[in-house]
């Protein structure tokens, strides 16, 4: 099966791409989801060798800064089974787990955003999920032409 590709939000203050460039194996889990339309992609659609544009949202200037690859398909978040956890939930059970979560792994962290804004002036992605109206999933899937189009313009920035 073909790689499918996906938008990750982050708020650079909770968790950055430097966060993840600094980890150990550049590798994290990408937990603590908490809405299940989210839930059920990292259950059900998010698998390993998926492509991640790393998002910074909830910030300055929100961006795409950096890419990821899906190291670890989801499994249960065990952050929800934890009570003195920020992402404990006591509906949620081992036997029959409510919240699920993947690891990433970063690529390549961008030399300069591509910023919300500049996304917008794109035509060819005004169709992204990203930039619809009242779109705030924190995990939302983009089309390879999307993907690759935000790649070229990381790239266009540096050169």
């Amino acid at each position: 099966m073909a790689n499918q590709y996906w938008l990750m939000k982050t708020e650079p203050t909770t968790y950055s791409i430097d966060d993840l460039a600094n980890e150990k194996k550049k590798t994290t889990t990408w937990e603590g989801v908490r809405n299940y339309q989210a839930r059920n992609l990292l259950r059900d659609e998010i698998k390993k060798g998926d492509r991640v544009l790393f998002y910074h949202s909830a910030c300055k200037e929100p961006a795409v800064v950096g890419l990821a690859t899906v190291s670890k398909e989801g499994y249960p978040d065990s952050f929800a089974f934890d009570s003195s956890h920020k992402y404990f939930d006591v509906k949620s059970k081992r036997e029959k787990p409510t919240w699920y979560m993947v690891d990433i792994k970063l690529d390549k962290k961008f030399r300069e955003p591509v910023t919300l804004t500049e996304l917008r002036a794109q035509k060819s992605l005004k169709e992204m999920v990203l930039l619809q109206k009242g779109s705030r999933l924190s995990v939302q899937p983009v089309k390879k032409t999307e993907f690759d189009k935000i790649v070229k313009l990381a790239e266009q920035k540096v050169s």
